[in-house]
């Protein structure tokens, strides 16, 4: 599958949602996209929830909308200017609430992504509310071929695998992380030094642009620590947000970037879909077998 991908600029928006407060948010959304289409921005992303704020709990069923919802309008309509990446609870037809990122274009939505792994551990307990996705797509749009995972996702490596694998040249990550722990090797804290490595790992391994999106502010008691950030395929920084602190940070994703570093390292060109496939279909045959066993 080959995918041309054009030179595109994209802002991060690193916001301070409220939660709970859908208007208060989606100002916040408007002003951030006219600021990145003012700027000559293609794309401008926001964070995980970036409509509602995470830690909802009740809140949940007050907040969710249907991809229908009036509420959503607005972002249509901003999105003739500048495309926008942007989180929210959806309610779906068969009436889960599911965490999803949506990437709105011309108007209208072009793709929605489900959040497939929900956090469960630590301070983490989305699954008492909250729906898990069923799929993981890659999906065109006018600036090339994309994917949007959503904080936990990330988490696990086949995710962004597949949709490396489904074409994806550009790789949204949109995350709530609060602050938590010392790193090993610097003086950040322990979930800064993680998703640093992570975003850097699947740029240079997938030989893609990892954009991830991550929120600041306190919820609960818990502060959201920012430092959203852009690498190039090369594992190359291109713009990074400073951290706790609200800011629009924009970066040049060249094609050219893609190109050069696919042809000096062919990770992409030689993955064997076709072995992980059936290797993939191996393991679960035989962990049902296990199952049966026991």
């Amino acid at each position: 599958m080959t995918h041309v991908v054009r030179d595109s600029r994209v802002a991060l928006a690193q916001i301070r949602p409220r939660l709970g407060d859908i208007g208060h948010n989606l100002s916040i959304h408007l002003e951030y996209a006219d600021r990145a289409a003012a700027a000559g921005c293609d794309v401008v992303a926001f964070p995980e929830q970036s409509l509602t704020g995470y830690f909802l709990s009740d809140l949940v069923v007050d907040v969710a909308v249907s991809r229908s919802d009036a509420l959503l309008k607005p972002i249509l309509e901003a999105s003739h200017q500048v495309a926008i990446v942007f989180g929210f609870i959806e309610r779906t037809p068969d009436h889960r609430c599911v965490p999803a990122a949506g990437y709105a274009a011309n108007g209208r939505l072009l793709h929605v992504h489900h959040k497939v792994y929900l956090a469960t551990y630590g301070l983490f307990d989305e699954a008492r509310d909250l729906a898990p996705g069923r799929h993981l797509r890659a999906f065109d749009t006018p600036h090339g071929r994309q994917a949007m995972l959503i904080c936990e996702d990330l988490w696990h490596p086949s995710s962004a695998s597949l949709v490396a694998a489904d074409g994806a040249d550009i790789i949204y990550g949109l995350s709530s992380s609060p602050g938590r722990g010392v790193g090993n090797e610097s003086h950040e804290l322990g979930s800064t030094e993680t998703w640093h490595a992570l975003n850097r790992m699947y740029a240079q391994m997938l030989v893609c642009y990892v954009v991830h999106v991550n929120r600041v502010g306190f919820e609960d008691g818990v502060n959201f620590w920012g430092g959203s950030e852009v690498i190039a395929p090369d594992g190359t920084c291109l713009v990074r947000a400073p951290e706790f602190d609200e800011a629009l940070v924009i970066a040049d994703m060249p094609d050219s970037g893609l190109r050069r570093q696919r042809a000096r390292l062919p990770l992409r060109r030689d993955e064997n879909v076709d072995l992980v496939s059936r290797e993939f279909a191996r393991v679960l045959v035989e962990r049902s077998d296990a199952t049966d066993d026991e």
